[in-house]
């Protein structure tokens, strides 16, 4: 019962004390402008109020636009330009969708940041106040006379009625990217309803209608949107914000982030440290959003998932793995509508936005790590579908954003050949970085192909997963573009930005290579040389914290003899890149995964290779921090002695001989010690101890011994042992 007691008291941090601005001014970050331009140099969040995974994000807005690229807020504007039911992508650089904005005035008035407060339950300018629900919010406005409501249609092609004391409209979404000014095929429906009787002062249809209170002073006003109708609209409010009782909906969303807070309790450590953890933590809790009605199933989109596979999908798993199998059988809803999984599905679109197939890293490491709430045969079919098959590149369905793009060069090269310019993608060519990231999601994808017995894709799949090594130059060791005769580009491009990289340098994606770390460090010539090239990225300032392709760099050590240099890259990464400020983030926060980064670091571990079921081990920051898991079990993570290093690792009271964590290890709870000291242990067998890699240690159990012998002695015999011993010895075997 104490220690119960204890872990509750370590839960509490107040959600006042979090500051939602952060992120939504350029970046004061050292190193934000090192490789980063313009909106690559703003975190792009919102101070939104919001439930966790909400429909709406209600924010305020200082720009009336959904054009691409413009988020809502932006700190240094002058104007407060109203509150918007706002769908932007938090952290991203896409566009917002479905929206309106209501003004408490006849026009624009100064922005003064001053007055405002700004938390995930609450938002104030001066007297003017909101709070929220998932798809509803209510506002009281103080000294309130006009009331200016607008439909945020670039395209001019909302609707508006005035009916009593509501106005309703639409807003029709259109789509970016593939099939880019498309209609999307739906609206953002929305109701706004007074407390008071108003009249009529001026309307343009389509476009903004202001109001008239019939007196000046407090007035209440309630808000609700949908992607149905304007009824379910109506629905929405009716069911989460049944009266006018603005201090009880407050209430109730302040518990519903302290419960969410309450996950992770911490103890210790720097207040501005703990302050960051929870800003960080509620800024990963946003998306993927709800985008159904209450009462219906629930259903998600807006996935970014070329950012969020790496952390806030693991993270989700951690501290809440029954919705994540939700969020999973979305996608494979869309699958079935579409008949593809989608790649990076937003706005209710295909888009093929960004490289990569990366709902294969989301949906085997929620299956490895034993999430089972979604359908596990539909998605081993979705995903091998993609990996496959091709609709045909000039398909209307591979024009309209459906399947992997470059497939076909894919399977024909073991790569994509810089000839193929990759048409038909929003980052078109970049064919490097596909390479290694589809060579990633195709080792996921082997993993279920084992354990299902599907041997012949497994085969292919495991050759697959090795096809990274036909992008290394072998005179460079560097990532470099490669013909379709097999020569390589001649040029000195490692520290460039290039057309076949994306948003990144060749050196930054060298260490793009996440399920295969012991290749890697074959590759580049022996540890002695992977060691002294990531010292590189970060004595010679090539690392890039601002973008997703250098966030697994600093715990790549873990893989050498030298773990306790991921300690010390680490604790520079927390101190520099990250700050209460609104210029606090270093690049953007893209739907989360920049704060996922922190949450995980500052906990002292971090997802490497999602799909693993293994995480990198650092330094935790605070004394002690408290897992609250689903499961009911708890995970105690203690910090003792001082200093930066690490001495030894603990768990359960057992000393640890890896620098690494299993998930099922979490999942049991216990305790995870570290015992800090102000040198790294020179521990003698550390050279020759057995250095593990990501996927080490983690085969499947399988249902016939042949398949273990194989899976030790494939390489390099993998046609013998395909025609002449697995398939002969494994016959009649049910498969997944």
């Amino acid at each position: 019962m104490h220690a119960f007691l204890l872990a509750l008291l370590l839960s509490v941090f107040p959600v006042s004390g979090i500051d939602t601005r952060v992120g939504t001014a350029a970046s004061d970050s050292p190193t934000a402008s090192m490789f980063g331009s313009g909106s690559e140099v703003h975190g792009n969040t919102i101070p939104c109020v919001t439930e966790p995974h909400g429909h709406t994000f209600w924010t305020p807005q200082t720009r009336q636009t959904e054009r691409k690229g413009v988020s809502p807020y932006r700190y240094e504007d002058p104007e407060f330009l109203g509150f918007r039911s706002s769908h932007w992508l938090s952290g991203g650089a896409t566009q917002d969708y479905g929206s309106f904005s209501l003004l408490p005035s006849d026009r624009p008035v100064p922005m003064d940041h001053g007055a405002e407060v700004a938390n995930p339950s609450y938002y104030a300018l001066g007297g003017w106040e909101m709070t929220a629900c998932s798809h509803s919010a209510i506002f009281r406005l103080a000294d309130c006379e006009y009331l200016r409501i607008t439909v945020l249609s670039d395209e001019g092609e909302g609707t508006l009625e005035v009916v009593g004391r509501e106005v309703a409209g639409s807003n029709p979404v259109h789509r970016i990217y593939q099939g880019k000014g498309l209609p999307a095929g739906f609206s953002g429906h929305f109701t706004v309803q007074t407390e008071e009787d108003f009249e009529v002062v001026e309307m343009v249809p389509g476009d903004h209608v202001l109001l008239r209170f019939r007196t000046r002073g407090t007035h209440q006003v309630k808000a609700a949107s949908s992607f149905k109708s304007i009824d379910g609209a109506r629905a929405n409010l009716a069911a989460e914000i049944p009266g006018w009782d603005f201090d009880g909906v407050r209430d109730r969303l302040e518990k519903i982030w302290e419960d969410r807070f309450s996950l992770v309790g911490t103890e210790g450590g720097d207040s501005e440290v703990r302050t960051h953890f929870y800003g960080s933590l509620w800024r990963a809790s946003l998306l993927p959003r709800t985008v159904s009605d209450v009462g219906e199933e629930t259903d998600y989109d807006d996935y970014s998932l070329w950012d969020t596979y790496r952390a806030e999908h693991p993270l989700l798993t951690i501290l809440e793995p029954s919705r994540v199998g939700e969020m999973i059988q979305a996608l494979l809803r869309k699958y079935d509508r579409g008949g593809w999984l989608p790649i990076f599905p937003c706005w209710g679109s295909y888009t093929s936005e960004m490289i990569g197939d990366h709902a294969f890293s989301v949906i085997v490491d929620a299956w490895v790590k034993g999430i089972r709430n979604f359908d596990v045969r539909k998605a081993w079919r979705a995903m091998r579908h993609n990996a496959f098959d091709s609709p045909g590149e000039t398909s209307p369905e591979y024009i309209d954003g459906r399947g992997r793009r470059a497939l076909v060069s894919y399977l024909q090269y073991g790569y994509i050949p810089l000839e193929d310019k990759v048409p038909y993608a929003y980052h078109t060519e970049e064919q490097v970085s596909r390479t290694l990231e589809y060579a990633y999601d195709d080792w996921c994808l082997s993993r279920m192909a084992l354990r299902g017995l599907h041997l012949r894709d497994w085969f292919a799949l495991r050759r697959r997963a090795r096809n990274w090594r036909k992008v290394f130059d072998p005179v460079t060791h560097y990532p470099q573009g490669r013909f379709a005769d097999g020569s390589f580009l001649q040029e000195d491009n490692h520290l460039q930005m290039t057309s076949f990289i994306s948003e990144g340098t060749p050196a930054h994606y060298a260490w793009y290579v996440p399920h295969d770390m012991k290749g890697l460090i074959r590759e580049m010539g022996g540890e002695d040389v992977f060691i002294a090239r990531l010292d590189s990225m970060f004595s010679e300032r090539r690392y890039w914290h601002g973008n997703e392709p250098c966030h697994q760099v600093a715990w790549l050590y873990d893989y050498t003899s030298q773990p306790w240099k991921t300690q010390k890259a680490v604790c520079d990464i927390l101190s520099t890149e990250y700050r209460n400020t609104p210029g606090g983030l270093s690049g953007n926060d893209d739907g989360g995964q920049m704060s996922a980064w922190y949450v995980f670091a500052t906990l002292g571990f971090y997802p490497v290779c999602p799909g693993s079921g293994e995480y990198a081990l650092g330094a935790p920051v605070f004394e002690k921090a408290v897992l609250h898991l689903e499961n009911g079990n708890s995970l105690t993570i203690e910090r003792q002695g001082s200093g930066p290093y690490v001495q030894e690792v603990r768990l359960n009271g057992r000393r640890l001989r890896r620098p690494f964590l299993r998930h099922r290890e979490i999942l049991k709870g216990g305790t995870l010690s570290f015992s800090m000291g102000p040198v790294p242990p020179y521990v003698a067998n550390a050279r020759g101890g057995r250095i593990q890699e990501a996927v080490e240690g983690f085969r499947e159990p399988v249902r016939n011994l042949v398949l273990e012998k194989v899976s030790l002695a494939w390489e390099g015999h993998e046609k013998e042992w395909e025609e002449n011993y697995v398939f002969r010895n494994c016959k009649n075997i049910q498969l997944l």
